[in-house]
């Protein structure tokens, strides 16, 4: 009996061509996806000097054509290096924005909340975040809703600054 491996002379010990397309691709996208991050982001991730230089060329670029072949040149560069400390910061990234996303939905909630129970509302969010000024709220809640029924925008001006008050209470109290 003899082994499938032995049988096929093309099996060499690498991976697959298929396999190999996967990875470049992938390695492109990750190259793409830097293209898209500010200057700021860019200088906190580990990038060798000419990655950095063809991202910053790639965002110059607006013929279609010339934007292509220098995505194409980011995915060669990427071939060439460690990708995986790049992936772990866009990762980094991509879980802070998702965390900040709940973190402004969490406090949008609260706000509707207040503005549509009132004093029961205050209430509640005392009893969840007992550290809040609940007075200063209640205040805040009370213009915001009467400037509701006396504007036709669902955002007001109190409601805004509602918003601000809670954002700051609610980072600085323990859920």
């Amino acid at each position: 009996m003899t082994d499938d491996a032995d049988d096929d002379d093309s099996y060499d010990g690498r991976p697959s061509k298929s396999l190999r397309k996967r990875q470049s691709d992938d390695l492109q996208s990750l190259g793409e996806a830097l293209i898209e991050l500010s200057d700021s982001e860019l200088e906190e991730l580990p990038l060798p000097e000419p990655l950095l230089d063809a991202v910053l060329l790639a965002r110059r670029i607006t013929a279609h054509g010339g934007l292509y072949r220098q995505k194409q040149y980011i995915g060669k560069l990427m071939r060439k290096i460690d990708s995986e400390p790049i992936r772990q910061a866009l990762q980094a990234r991509r879980d802070r924005e998702r965390v900040e996303a709940i973190r402004f939905h969490r406090i949008e909630q609260w706000r509707e909340r207040l503005l549509t129970e009132g004093a029961d509302g205050v209430a509640a969010l005392k009893a969840e975040f007992p550290t809040i000024d609940a007075k200063a709220i209640a205040k805040l809640v009370e213009r915001s809703r009467k400037e509701q029924q006396q504007s036709t925008q669902k955002i007001t001006p109190s409601g805004r600054e509602l918003f601000r008050v809670l954002r700051e209470a609610l980072s600085n109290a323990a859920p």
